[in-house]
């Protein structure tokens, strides 16, 4: 029996048994001719037949028959078959099928020796260890002839190609087995990386976005980037959805430069730069227990001598900082070369730190091993160097499975809200029919019981009609369409044949389908992005969006946001205050101001009820901006206002009559926001706080603040030289009077004194009960109005927010709101009795909000000149220190214009305040120095500007031209025009500089070449040249100060012309001419260069009726000056 059995082999059953069936159904049409062949069984007949396929199944095939059947079985089925033939199968080459030979000729030695047999005999055949899990013995058609039943299976297979299929079509059942579930440690995680030197990444952006997604990297480290300073635009190309990146570019000459691309769920921190002259290094840290450092480096070949002790410097350091390192890069070493010497000492050198070098094949086209991956603490497995035909180095591809590292959230989601129109109009219909009727708003409800009702009640119908629902970032490349997947799929064609065959021609077809795919992939990005303009060029946001988002590519911030990292935010804003707070006694709160106010004879003690009309007009120009917990979004303001409007009112004016803020309107919102890109995402230090405020409580802070700032103005009340936050008044308006001062003083024949002071978290620390005492005593606030400010600075709060998750609320003890309407008007008022303190000592000022400036001219005795502004300064620091306020004194700066003093004269004349001498500060945004040349400025302006105009370049291929010039006036006409009322009277050398910034605007905007002429450009452009525009600032300004637009501290400067005697001149509107000393001095202060500039225009200019019609008639008379021919 068995050696019988040993003569038998696994056969396929399915396909015996078809035969049998089909024979069957014959034999049973002849035996039984009168039986109808629509027969019927019942269930015990269908039952009986049960027991056959385990009678049958143990008898030996070929050699007997059948056992007999059971005396149950229906005479009608008893008619089968003595045996079954077996034709021989045919054996097919391929397909496996030297496989199933192997193991069945194994099979048939092995159970003669063995009473049990399994499928894991198989891994102890070299041959066939490899196949050994495969789903061979695993289907159910292949049974094995013999005692023994079916094999041991075993539980989880692995996926893989199943061998057997089934004979019909359809789907196959039998092929589905149970899959291997996912680990449930999240423990361990396994990056995929890949290290590439790139020779140029702007010309490779999509391939390398190809690559990274083909290869589903988590990691690709960049090296030769070649890519500029600040050069952000090639990202927005290579970034594919949710990656992040950190360029480090070379700071001098051409070249170098590294890049790292990364899954922007992965925490990490970038390390300052370390300099090595040798070669360049980018650091890398990843969050976790312990962290991992990642560094890319990049060694020129030309640096052999010094290399090996800075990289020993280097390792050094990270060995004794970090358990786990990752070094990879470009290291320009033959390592393959065993009698390279360089190559020996630097193996020696990572093998003496215990360092593993694991590239051990060629990464470049000429067969030598440069692109190292070195690790300290970690495993690697490199997967794969080929050549891909993107550079002349080789990517090499690795894994490293790394242990507890913090990962993000799988991404940003926000709630949003479907708002359209006709979800607008199901408010309007649900509103109407709500409890918040006109009759219920004109009610007996106390400012907090209506609005509660209103936010009440708009919840419930915002709800209904808009549900808010939870939204995921979009993780897409919407451009890709049918012809980039083919190019795509020809670049694969290629790449297979250059490998097969490793002809240079292949490797050219190569090279060319990447080319290909590379331009296509550009051009229908440009077309989408283009689309995307023409369809919103009503919308000059969506422009900028665009804009923006293509030039600055991926700013990482914290993504794995949750209520415990909103806390931790609240506890660093919240400590941060009360730590300044501590360094004030608070016993200062009671102490009187060193220089007292005087009382304001007039006092303000009730507001007037606001008109519909006024609240749609303060609507209507409110910029559209509110909280997150907006009860209503701002467009409901608008488009619903003659719904919702006589609501809102009702509840202004009880909140004005009452003196009475409703509780809902003090809390803030605020959302943590990045100073600067390049700064460390993980420290708290690096955010700025940006408090939002309901939209509905800027409203009545609006009506508010127009009845406030109407008292003060009628009064005189505010102060005269403070710009900030005030209409009419700008950073220009100031600078323009402090410019002025200071020429004026110089061409006098003194050397003057400039001080700037900067105050730490000004408006933070404002304290209330002082606030309030000066609202009172100072401005004469009383009765309602009084009790209102009192309202509204008690009992305030605020949380953060990051996406949809918020802190817990903390209480606000002092600070006017940021980000309100009242904020900047009530720190003014706070600064008022500053002003005396300068006017004490005769020292000359302006402030805008917090950023003081202070001057004094310093005569021929340096010394005696200075005790004024030192006793000033002393004071003023008094006055800081008891209204809580404190002077940032490392930000403390100073710089003298004009002095003829030695600088060791000067430095000791100054005393301790030597250190803060600079010959350059800025002010206000603009770069002063003591020559008044303003080199530095126009300097600054030159290299912002070209750096805006290469950046706009390449947004050229996709903005149409009228949205092209939107933004060459945005980002280039706007940095020529800041200030630019100060370049008056500069060298003709420093405004050729700003005119070759509108040459090549003009010249990108219109596509004209280099060698053309330039004056018909601007002509046909309607430009005016940069000289041009700076008389045309400083003509507005004098028509603005004529007609009572100015401020008042410009318009001190300019004096009608009055004439002895009359003439005819005297109803021309000319000013008065003063003389000056100094042609580079005098002759460029405000007012001296404004009257000459003025009496020189046409008298229908200057006799304009309105600033439109102004503007109009002088841009065509300067325009007629700069390009008439005759």
């Amino acid at each position: 029996m068995v050696g019988r059995a040993s003569k038998m082999a696994p056969v396929f059953t399915a396909s015996r048994l078809l035969r049998c069936c089909l024979l069957f159904v014959v034999l049973l049409s002849m035996c039984c001719p009168d039986v109808s062949t629509l027969l019927a069984y019942d269930r015990q007949t269908l039952l009986n037949l049960r027991p056959l396929d385990y009678q049958t199944q143990d008898f030996k095939w070929r050699s007997e028959n059948p056992p007999p059947l059971s005396k149950d079985f229906p005479d009608y089925l008893r008619h089968l078959p003595s045996t079954f033939s077996q034709r021989r199968r045919s054996r097919r080459r391929g397909k496996r099928g030297g496989i199933r030979v192997r193991i069945k000729a194994f099979l048939k030695s092995y159970v003669a020796t063995n009473d049990r047999y399994s499928i894991n005999i198989l891994s102890s055949i070299p041959a066939l260890r490899d196949h050994a899990n495969l789903r061979l013995f695993c289907h159910r058609w292949i049974r094995p002839v013999g005692p023994y039943g079916y094999l041991d299976l075993p539980a989880d297979l692995p996926p893989g190609r199943c061998w057997v299929r089934s004979s019909r079509g359809g789907a196959n059942l039998g092929n589905l087995r149970l899959l291997r579930r996912s680990s449930t440690s999240d423990s361990v995680t396994t990056l995929r990386m890949a290290l590439l030197n790139t020779r140029s990444l702007a010309n490779k952006t999509f391939i390398l976005n190809d690559l990274i997604l083909s290869s589903g990297l988590d990691f690709l480290f960049l090296t030769e980037t070649w890519l500029r300073p600040g050069e952000l635009f090639p990202f927005s190309e290579l970034l594919p959805p949710d990656y992040a990146f950190i360029s480090s570019p070379r700071t001098t000459g051409r070249g170098g430069g590294l890049a790292s691309v990364f899954k922007d769920k992965l925490r990490y921190r970038q390390l300052p730069p370390v300099l090595y002259p040798s070669f360049e290094v980018q650091l890398l840290e990843l969050n976790g227990v312990p962290s991992i450092l990642c560094a890319v480096v990049y060694r020129p070949p030309k640096h052999i001598k010094d290399f090996l002790p800075e990289f020993a410097d280097l390792l050094g350091s990270l060995v004794l900082r970090y358990d786990r390192i990752l070094l990879v890069g470009d290291f320009n070493i033959h390592v393959c070369c065993e009698d390279n010497s360089l190559a020996k000492d630097f193996l020696a050198l990572i093998s003496t730190l215990n360092f593993t070098q694991w590239v051990s094949e060629p990464t470049h086209t000429k067969g030598h091993i440069l692109d190292l991956v070195l690790s300290y603490g970690l495993d690697i497995c490199i997967t794969d160097i080929k050549d891909s035909g993107i550079s002349d180095h080789f990517p090499v591809l690795f894994n490293t499975v790394v242990s507890d590292v913090d990962l993000n959230s799988d991404g940003p989601v926000r709630q949003t809200r479907t708002i359209n129109s006709e979800s607008v109009a199901h408010f309007i219909d649900a509103f109407l029919d709500s409890p918040l009727s006109d009759a219920n708003c004109n009610g007996v409800l106390s400012a907090d019981g209506l609005a509660n009702l209103f936010y009440t009640t708009c919840a419930d119908i915002l709800n209904s009609v808009a549900p808010p629902r939870i939204k995921r970032a979009k993780s897409s490349q919407p451009w890709l369409n049918d012809t980039t997947r083919a190019l795509r799929r020809e670049c694969r064609r290629a790449e297979r044949k250059w490998r097969k065959d490793k002809l240079h021609v292949s490797l050219d077809i190569l090279h060319n389908c990447l080319s290909k795919y590379q331009k296509s992939v550009k051009a229908a990005k440009s077309a989408f992005l283009s689309s995307i303009i023409m369809t919103n060029s009503h919308n000059p946001r969506a422009l900028f969006n665009t804009f923006n988002s293509v030039i600055n590519p991926c700013t990482v911030t914290f993504r794995d946001a949750s209520p415990a990292l909103c806390d931790k935010f609240l506890k660093y804003f919240s400590d941060k205050i009360s730590a300044l707070r501590a360094s004030h006694p608070s016993h200062f709160s009671s102490v009187l101001d060193p220089v007292p106010a005087a009382e304001c004879l007039t006092v303000f003690q009730q507001f007037q009820p606001v008109s519909y009309s006024a609240l749609k007009d303060i609507i209507d120009h409110l910029k559209i901006s509110g909280s997150p917990h907006d009860i209503l979004p701002s467009r409901f303001f608008k488009e619903a206002l003659y719904i919702i409007g006589p609501c809102i009112l009702s509840l202004l004016n009880a909140s004005l009559s009452s003196g009475c803020v409703p509780s809902v309107f003090k809390h803030a919102v605020v959302q943590p926001i990045m100073k600067k890109k390049n700064l460390d995402p993980n420290c708290l230090a690096n955010y700025r706080p940006i408090s939002k405020l309901p939209f509905i409580s800027k409203i009545l802070e609006k009506v508010v603040l127009k009845q406030l700032q109407a008292f003060l103005d009628a009064n005189g009340i505010n102060e005269k030289f403070q710009s900030g936050f005030k209409p009419r008044h700008s950073t220009e308006t100031a600078l323009l009077r402090v410019f002025n001062d200071l020429l004026l003083t110089v061409d006098s024949g003194y050397s003057v004194v400039l001080v700037l002071l900067d105050l730490t978290a000004a408006f933070d620390m404002v304290n209330h009960n002082i606030l309030l005492s000066r609202l009172e005593h100072v401005v004469g606030l009383k009765g309602t109005v009084l009790s209102w400010f009192k309202s509204y600075l008690s009992e305030r709060s605020f949380s953060v927010a990051m996406g949809q998750h918020s802190s817990a609320s903390a209480p606000i003890h002092c600070g006017v709101p940021q980000g309100s309407v009242l904020g900047p008007a009530l720190f003014s008022l706070y600064m008022l009795p500053l002003g005396l303190i300068f006017r004490k000592y005769n020292i000359s000022f302006h402030c805008y909000a917090d950023d003081i400036q202070i001057y004094s001219p310093l005569k021929s005795d340096v010394s005696a000149s200075l005790q004024p502004l030192f006793n000033c300064l002393h004071e003023v620091k008094i006055w800081l220190s008891h209204n809580f306020l404190t002077l940032n004194e490392n930000k403390t700066e100073i710089i003298v214009f004009g002095s003829h003093t030695p600088l060791d004269q000067l430095t000791d004349a100054l005393g301790p305040l030597a250190s803060h001498l600079s010959p350059t500060v800025r002010n206000l945004g603009v770069f002063l120095d003591g020559s008044f040349k303003l080199e530095k400025q126009v300097s600054t302006v030159v290299k912002n500007s070209f750096y805006q105009l290469r950046q706009i370049s390449k947004a050229k291929s996709f903005l149409p031209l009228k949205e092209l010039e939107k933004l060459v006036h945005a980002f280039i006409t706007s940095r020529l025009d800041y200030c630019n009322s100060l370049y008056s009277g500069l060298q003709h050398s420093s405004l050729y500089r700003l005119q070759l910034i509108q040459n090549a605007a003009a010249r990108l905007l219109t596509g004209t070449r280099i060698h053309e002429h330039i004056t018909p450009i601007l002509a046909k452009l309607h430009w005016l040249p940069v000289k041009y525009r700076i008389d045309f600032k400083i003509l507005l300004f004098t028509f603005q100060i004529l007609n009572n637009l100015a401020p008042t501290y410009l318009s001190d400067l300019l004096h009608l012309y009055n004439p002895n005697r009359a003439l005819r001149s005297s109803n021309h509107l000319l000013l008065a001419q003063p003389r000056s000393r100094m042609k580079s001095r005098g002759d460029r202060a405000f007012a001296i260069m404004a009257p000459r500039l003025w009496n020189n225009l046409p008298v229908h200019i200057r006799m304009a009726e309105s600033i439109q019609s102004f503007r109009s008639r002088l841009k065509t008379y300067l325009f007629t000056l700069a390009f008439d021919s005759n």
